[in-house]
């Protein structure tokens, strides 16, 4: 993700793997424990595609850094949870693996895929031509920027200026996006934007929803999620903008690309991918087809 160029929030997590079988099988989740909506099962053309040093270990190993929710955090038990996650899970399904979640700090992920210490590295990447000198990408999600303000109100990310806007402290909407929109104010003689920072996206929700601030502005689908979680006390503000790809990392040149790109392809075509992103309102940033290192192949 865009926000994990500079959000990490990266607490000395300990190597934890993480190890759930099924059985070339996994239910669909929905957000908070709901019912399982479906069954993945293995794609026989994508599993074929798998390498044969992984295809052997009968594992996916998968390395996520659960820090962002929805998109992966942890449950009460300090397991991986999320939508990024659930779809990490049934990737592993469609290639008929049982997969491995490895809890690691972000910047060590992608190491650790040239390293050959994981398959694949799933926690929100932002596909950049920077990195793909390094692992190459699948690109699942397109994401932005999205603003939200209490329901009923009117607030346009244009033209924000002399408002309130909450963001998460350190994210690339504290450091980048709302400092510029403040600039220009200023330029134009406007009034200065005034952020609030707070530690948690639940609390910049919060203080959106209490009315303390405007608006606040995040990630589309840590957006999504707060809107989606807070019944009705929250919309859009604005359409998502700068918007860039998620993708699941592997090492490069190494067949994983084309395996996991087969397998999330196929969930595209079985309608699974779309209920893992409903089930936690993050829908809108939903592909409909499944790219390699769109960074440099547009």
């Amino acid at each position: 993700m865009r926000a994990r160029s500079v959000l990490l929030f990266v607490a000395a997590l300990a190597a934890l793997a993480l190890t759930g079988c099924v059985d070339n099988t996994v239910p669909v989740a929905g957000a908070a424990g709901t019912a399982p909506a479906r069954v993945v099962t293995e794609d026989t053309a994508a599993a074929a595609l798998v390498p044969e040093e992984v295809r052997a270990s009968g594992m996916l190993v998968i390395g996520t850094s659960p820090n962002y929710s929805p998109n992966e955090f942890k449950d009460a038990s300090g397991n991986p949870i999320g939508w990024g996650v659930e779809l990490g899970t049934a990737v592993a399904a469609k290639l008929g693996l049982t997969p491995d979640y490895t809890v690691a700090n972000f910047e060590t992920i992608i190491p650790s895929l040239m390293g050959g210490k994981l398959d694949v590295g799933n926690s929100s990447f932002t596909d950049n031509l920077k990195r793909e000198e390094q692992v190459d990408f699948v690109n699942y999600y397109s994401a932005g920027i999205q603003w939200a303000s209490a329901t009923g109100s009117t607030v346009d990310p244009d033209d924000a200026c002399g408002l309130k806007v909450a963001v998460q402290s350190a994210s690339y909407e504290d450091t980048e996006e709302i400092p510029a929109k403040n600039a220009d104010c200023v330029a134009a003689g406007k009034p200065p934007i005034v952020k609030l920072k707070f530690e948690t996206q639940d609390l910049a929700a919060n203080a959106t929803v209490l009315g303390q601030a405007d608006a606040f502005s995040a990630d589309s689908p840590v957006t999504l999620y707060a809107i989606q979680r807070t019944a009705g006390k929250l919309q859009k503000a604005g359409s998502s903008f700068d918007e860039t790809s998620y993708g699941m990392a592997v090492e490069k040149d190494s067949g994983m690309a084309e395996a996991v790109q087969a397998a999330l392809q196929s969930m595209v075509a079985d309608g699974s991918y779309g209920e893992i992103l409903a089930a936690w309102g993050v829908a809108d940033g939903a592909l409909t087809t499944i790219t390699i290192n769109a960074a440099a192949n547009g």
